[in-house]
């Protein structure tokens, strides 16, 4: 059984940085690409960022890019979100997520933590 859980959300000025960390049991987490969705009131959830099994590809979504860097670790089953440069409507709950796949790190999700809130004050 596959279990995530997120650490790291909080309250941040604008401009300000966080770092999200996701820690994933189960066996070979270097199978899967792992991601960070998002979803803020009203919202729907929403795609962050991924990164396939080994780390060599990430993909970002447009709102991000630029300010966020998504990495891992395998040796410690950890996946880490830094958050630069954050903004107002960056305000959300976080979720963690690994892929069925390993090598396409924007589709295939169907595993899930239970998020973390990260709250950006103007």
């Amino acid at each position: 059984q596959v279990q995530l859980v997120e650490s790291g959300g909080g309250l941040v000025q604008a401009g300000g940085s966080l770092r999200l960390s996701c820690a994933a049991s189960g066996r070979i987490f270097s199978s899967y690409a792992m991601g960070w969705f998002r979803q803020a009131p009203g919202k729907e959830r929403e795609f962050v960022a991924g990164i396939t099994g080994t780390g060599g590809i990430t993909s970002y979504a447009a709102s991000v890019k630029g300010r966020f860097a998504i990495s891992r670790d395998n040796a410690k089953n950890t996946v880490y979100l830094q958050m630069n440069s954050l903004k107002p409507e960056d305000t959300a709950v976080y979720y963690c997520a690994r892929s069925t796949r390993t090598y396409s790190p924007d589709s295939g999700y169907n595993y899930w933590g239970q998020g973390t809130q990260v709250t950006v004050s103007s």
